[in-house]
């Protein structure tokens, strides 16, 4: 089982005068995280793109390339690209460009995102927000399977015969369907026979199961071979030493973090009860001590049906530079070794 880290590039903006000294900072540190995953072993990395003033991350391929200079192997992927209001041309040629640079080592991870920042930003429609991702989802795919294209849609000018380059070093780029509860959705990646990367962060994990089944009963329906159907899952975690300390270091900026944006979106405000059924073990936080985290993600996969890849989203809690080089250190070194 691959393991990694999905980050949002956080940043902490103390006044306006400091803003772009700390800007500078937090993304240095990102890429110092990036390099010390890729020498402890982990398997992937993967960055999001959001248009908000808490992230870093608008241009998520500037700063996987960056850190495709300071790594050898880890994989480098967007989590996810916000591709209804991207163009699939110029997706498929940045992450083409990754490719190159990074020695064939990038990954598209798309979806329609959990914030709808980028829509009025572009300029698109949200009543358009699943014919986009439908339509941009075709063209991505037929310029990763053909040199020249020849394409019609609704949304962006029709190609004739129109060739994209650059090509990839792999002979595939891996493009990876990012998803929340919405049956639709998994259904859609099974048809296409594209690995499926499923994001819990609250609830029980157990519940997605049968999600996954109509996934894997679409793809076999289309013809795809049950091998190919890969899933993974993306959760919010954290690992410490000692479990006590993971969870005190964890809760209150998870807790601050997820109240605001509570605000936004009318969920009601973070409490400790409510973190802690996330703790047990159907919860979907993980959590915890390597040994207790090793566990929980084992137990996951074995509730899903088998899962290829887990990743680790760390940056909703406010956690230090240093307690995140500590957790992705216990990470490579303890946590992957127990995954088998």
């Amino acid at each position: 089982m691959e393991l990694g880290i999905d980050s949002f590039a956080a940043v902490t903006v103390t006044s306006e005068e400091r803003r772009a000294v700390e800007s500078r900072q937090a993304i240095n540190e990102l890429l110092d995280r990036i390099e010390l995953a890729d020498k402890v072993g982990l398997d992937y990395f993967g960055v999001g793109e959001h248009h908000r003033e808490e992230y870093l991350d608008s241009a998520q391929v500037v700063i996987l390339a960056a850190a495709a200079a300071r790594t050898q192997k880890i994989r480098l992927s967007s989590a996810v690209t916000v591709l209804s209001a991207d163009d699939p041309v110029r997706v498929f040629q940045e992450y083409a460009t990754l490719d190159l640079v990074s020695g064939g080592r990038a990954e598209i991870e798309v979806g329609r995102g959990s914030f709808i920042d980028a829509f009025p930003l572009f300029g698109y429609d949200l009543n358009d927000y699943n014919e986009l991702f439908e339509e941009k989802l075709d063209l991505l795919l037929k310029i990763r399977e053909n040199t020249r294209v020849t394409w019609e849609g609704q949304f962006r000018p029709a190609l004739y015969d129109q060739p994209v380059y650059p090509r990839p070093l792999q002979k595939k780029i891996p493009i990876w369907i990012g998803v929340g509860g919405t049956p639709a959705s998994f259904v859609r990646a099974g048809k296409l026979g594209l690995p499926l990367m499923v994001a819990v962060i609250g609830g029980e994990t157990h519940r997605f199961r049968s999600l996954v089944d109509m996934y894997r009963e679409a793809g076999v329906k289309a013809g795809h071979d049950l091998d190919s159907l890969k899933v993974g899952l993306h959760s919010l975690g954290y690992v410490a030493r000692d479990s006590k300390q993971a969870i005190e270091d964890f809760y209150p900026g998870y807790a601050r973090a997820f109240t605001r944006i509570g605000l936004e979106r009318g969920w009601p405000p973070v409490t400790r009860s409510r973190f802690e059924s996330q703790l047990g073990p159907r919860g979907a936080f993980l959590l915890g001590n390597p040994s207790e985290v090793a566990e929980k993600i084992l137990r996951h996969s074995e509730a899903l049906g088998g899962i290829s890849r887990v990743t680790f989203q760390m940056d909703s809690a406010e956690l230090s530079h240093e307690q995140l080089m500590e957790a992705i250190e216990l990470m490579g070194t303890e946590v992957k070794p127990l995954l088998g």
